[in-house]
Parts: C-alpha cells; sequence; structure tokens
C-alpha cells in the first residue's frame, strides 16, 4: 500500500505543476495568436484548469474506471466551489463585476440540472455523454460569438493584467504547452493507477477515491490560480475559473468519460453527490448575482457557509469509508 500512496502523492505534485505550465503557456500561446482577453479568461484559462480532471477522468474511463471519472469531476466541483471560493472569499471578500461571469452562473445552472435528468435512468452512455460534449461545444461556439461585439468586461481586464505580469513569447509559450500536456499524461496515469489501487486495497468504491483524494489533488491549479489573482485583487477572474472549470467538468469531462466507457450510477450519487453540488452552485449564485438589491459579492461570512458545507461533506464521505461502507 506505500507504493500506490507514493504515486498518489508524486501523481498530484507532478499533476499541479505541469497544469499550471500548461495553463500559462496555452494562454500566453492565445495572446500571441490575436485572441481577445476576455476569451482568454473566459476559455483558455477556465477550461485550462480542467485539464488535469478531463485527462484524469479520460484515463480512469479508458482503464474501466469510469466512478473514478465521475467522483473526480464532481468532486472537484464541490471542492472549487466550498474549498477554493470559499477560503478565497474568508480571505478577502470577492466583489464581482463581470457581466459576462454574471452571464456564466445560469449556465451553470442549467448544465447541473440537464446533468441530473441524464443520470436519471442509472447510467450515463455514450449518447448522453455525447449531448454533454455537444452542449459544451455550443457553449463555446456562443462564447466566441458574443465576445467578438462584447465591450469593456472586468474579467478581460483582469486576464489582461494578469498576462502582463507573465509575458512570453509565442515560442515559449507553444513549449511550455506541450510540456504541460505530456506531463499531465504521464502524471496522470501515475495517480489513477495510485488511487485505484488504494481503492483496491481498502474495499472502497472508486466513485469514493475520486470523490475526495484525486478530486481535491486536481483542483489544486484552480486553488493556486485564485490565490494568484487574489494577491492582484483580479476577483471576477476568480469567480471566473471556479464557473468555467464547473461548467467545463459537468459537461467536458463526464461526457467525454461517458463517451469512453458508460457510467453506471448510483442512487447516492444523485442524492448525496449532485444534490450537494446543485445547492452549493445555487449559493454561489445567489451570492455572486446578489439578493434583494444587494450589490454581487461573496463575503467572508458566505465564503464560511461554503467551505463549512464542503468539510462536513468531506467528513461524511470520511465516515463512510471507516464505517466499511463500499
Amino acid at each position: 500500500m506505500m507504493l500506490p500512496a507514493v504515486a498518489v502523492v508524486a501523481g498530484l505534485i507532478l499533476l499541479v505543476w505541469s497544469a499550471e505550465r500548461f495553463v500559462d503557456g496555452a494562454a500566453a500561446t492565445s495572446a500571441r495568436l490575436g485572441l481577445s482577453p476576455l476569451l482568454i479568461g473566459m476559455l483558455v484559462i477556465g477550461f485550462g484548469t480542467s485539464a488535469p480532471e478531463l485527462v484524469v477522468s479520460a484515463l480512469a474511463a479508458g482503464q474501466g474506471n469510469p466512478g473514478l471519472a465521475l467522483g473526480n469531476a464532481y468532486g472537484s466541483n464541490i471542492a472549487n466551489i466550498g474549498l477554493i471560493l470559499g477560503l478565497v472569499a474568508l480571505i478577502s471578500p470577492l466583489a464581482v463585476h463581470s457581466t459576462v461571469v454574471r452571464r456564466e452562473l445560469p449556465i451553470l445552472g442549467g448544465a447541473t440540472l440537464v446533468s441530473a435528468l441524464l443520470m436519471w435512468g442509472g447510467v450515463i452512455g455514450r449518447s448522453e455523454g455525447a449531448l454533454l460534449l455537444a452542449l459544451l461545444a455550443l457553449f463555446i461556439g456562443t462564447s466566441i460569438w458574443r465576445a467578438r461585439g462584447e465591450g469593456a468586461d472586468a474579467l478581460g481586464t483582469d486576464t489582461e493584467e494578469s498576462l502582463a505580469e507573465r509575458p512570453m513569447t509565442l515560442k515559449a509559450g507553444l513549449a511550455w504547452t506541450g510540456i504541460g500536456l505530456v506531463l499531465l499524461v504521464i502524471s496522470s496515469r501515475i495517480l489513477v493507477w495510485g488511487a485505484v489501487a488504494i481503492a483496491q486495497g481498502f474495499g472502497v468504491s472508486d466513485l469514493i477515491i475520486g470523490l475526495t483524494v484525486v478530486a481535491v489533488g486536481t483542483s489544486l491549479p484552480e486553488l493556486a490560480s485564485s490565490i494568484s489573482a487574489l494577491r492582484r485583487r483580479e476577483h471576477d477572474l476568480v469567480l471566473g475559473n471556479v464557473v468555467g472549470s464547473n461548467l467545463f467538468n459537468t459537461l467536458g469531462v463526464v461526457g467525454l468519460a461517458a463517451v469512453i466507457h458508460p457510467i453506471q450510477v448510483g442512487a447516492e450519487v444523485l442524492l448525496r453527490d449532485w444534490s450537494l453540488m446543485a445547492a452549493m452552485t445555487v449559493l454561489m449564485a445567489v451570492f455572486a448575482l446578489g439578493w434583494r438589491g444587494r450589490e454581487g459579492r461573496i463575503n467572508r461570512l458566505e465564503g464560511a457557509v461554503l467551505l463549512t458545507m464542503f468539510l462536513a461533506y468531506t467528513a461524511w464521505l470520511v465516515r463512510l469509508v471507516l464505517s466499511g461502507a463500499p
């Protein structure tokens, strides 16, 4: 059991490092090729920080462990909102100014609802997976079309300032994108092998491992980028990272995993994991969009609520493992 544990730790460390290099390289390359800062913030950074979830889930599904893929996607969404957004808001309240982020929040809510409808029959098959990927492609296409006529936006401004702090040539951007991608695949293989071995050794489901260790680990790039953006007071980029990542996880990560290998969905996923993810998504939207005439911002109290929900959920899963539940 020692070797799988070492594999998980080493895989996570390499995964986080390579994901950061991949996102930095892809963002710099996109900027050099003329992509607008708004689109880079929406798609390249927001979706790019979900590259670990995508690679890990695709490999897990390909190796016959689709439960790990589903747990990784939904667990990462819960960690992104509860751990990352909650922790960052505790450090510094987040003001929300971006029109784009406000527009994406209801879309994320709709994608979350669609995912529940597709799981209702107890399996996410290849056709359902293809539908999720088609919805993601539709969102990306619509975002590109709308961004062409979009005026100044806080998310674009934050992204432009972030890129200015870490300038790269086109050659360096391409190199780091390629290096990051290769290391992402290698580290993901190491991580998946270790996680599956631990699950089998302790007799717990790969879903639980995906919801806990793997989910938190693959969310670390979002945490690193969010703290970095917070230091620069780029609040909209923090929320944009979380919303973009969760949207990509819900549609792209689950969709690709299901196309590779149909995912059996137990009743506990809908009742326990999806329900919490949906509740946290609604709370995030209510806090960020504002209510009763209040300006949209996530204050320290609201951050504490999100973080407490995440900690309680994690404690619940640990209790299930200790009690011998599969």
